[in-house]
């Protein structure tokens, strides 16, 4: 088999109509299928197409209740929580996303706190609607464990990625932070198992606590920390901002992402969003300036993110997806 062209439309239909026909609700599988689309369009493959029959499959096992209707709630006037009710985090997000940029905007800072929740996805475009909605953003998602703490073997923290979203003129984002406390993203080596490729050296550990390229043994083993010790320890700050401040289920606690074993996850996100105008006295803008441009300037620098804003522009005609896989994702629609 080979590959064939989609345009973003036609790749977000392919995805809805799967998760609906895996048994998700109209407004569940819409949302994870924007979702779906920002990451294909912005060429992180890792947590686009690929995970689509795993979101399927957990919908059908019941890791994640794809009938799930997100329950909001705002237990202080700067504060908003979403109970996920163990279904898929976008539509979580989406619900409690109008409560936070109001209560940022009120209070000079917001903040939103998702429990019994699922992998949110690209947590980078989460900072990035919130930066475009003229706010500065710092988010957080926890993971199931898979890196164990400096000088240890047995994982107590996952991938934890955390992402800051910097506002510029109106609608418009600076820049998007978005890393994880691991070398590299789990979905990426779970991605290289899928199609049979080595890892790179630093990447894992296998089971024994050894190094190693292949991504099989690495998924049995452990993800290497981004920095060693000062990676483990933003995935630490991680964990206590998306999993111990909301009441999620701790990462050491939750089932895996990927197949079908133990129920739903029930991890957990933060979002913080600030009003720049008022915190800083409207210096904002002016420091933004200075800041960026003293990035810029230098021969041979980028703003952070600005590889996913270029592949923005090489997808606008479409994306080639793999035949077998569009095949596979096809089916659950059926």
């Amino acid at each position: 088999m080979g590959e064939t062209r989609l345009n973003l439309n036609e790749i977000e239909a392919l995805v809805a109509d799967a998760l609906k026909g895996a048994g998700a609700t109209g407004e569940n599988a819409a949302a994870v299928a924007r979702s779906t689309v920002r990451a294909e369009r912005d060429g992180v493959r890792s947590h686009g197409l690929m995970y689509v029959p795993i979101y399927a499959e957990h919908v059908q096992c019941g890791k994640v209740d794809g009938q799930a209707v997100p329950v909001v709630s705002h237990p202080k006037p700067g504060a908003v929580r979403v109970d996920a009710a163990s279904g898929f985090a976008h539509p979580a997000i989406d619900a409690g996303m109008d409560g936070l940029l109001n209560a940022a905007r009120t209070n000079g800072v917001g903040v939103m706190t998702i429990f019994n929740s699922y992998n949110c996805g690209v947590l980078g475009h989460h900072a990035e609607r919130i930066a475009e909605a003229g706010l500065l953003a710092l988010c957080f998602t926890n993971a199931p464990a898979s890196i164990a703490p400096t000088g240890g073997s047995k994982p107590v923290i996952g991938t934890n990625p955390f992402a800051l979203g910097v506002p510029g003129e109106i609608g418009a984002v600076r820049f998007v932070i978005d890393q994880s406390a691991s070398a590299i993203a789990k979905s990426e080596i779970m991605l290289r198992n899928r199609e049979g490729q080595a890892i790179e050296p630093g990447w894992a550990l296998d089971e024994n606590g050894n190094s190693t390229t292949d991504a099989a043994a690495a998924l049995k083993g452990s993800m290497v920390p981004s920095g060693g010790a000062k990676g483990f320890g933003a995935g630490l700050m991680v964990e206590i901002f998306a999993a111990a401040l909301s009441g999620a289920v701790l990462g050491k606690d939750a089932s895996p992402f990927s197949g079908t074993v133990g129920g739903p996850p029930n991890t957990g996100q933060c979002f913080i969003a600030f009003e720049p105008d008022s915190l800083s006295g409207g210096a904002f803008p002016m420091r933004m300036d200075a800041l960026v441009d003293a990035l810029t300037q230098q021969e041979g620098t980028r703003l952070p993110g600005s590889r996913r804003v270029n592949a923005r522009q090489n997808t606008a005609d479409g994306i080639l997806v793999d035949d077998a896989l569009m095949a596979r994702i096809a089916a659950f629609a059926k």
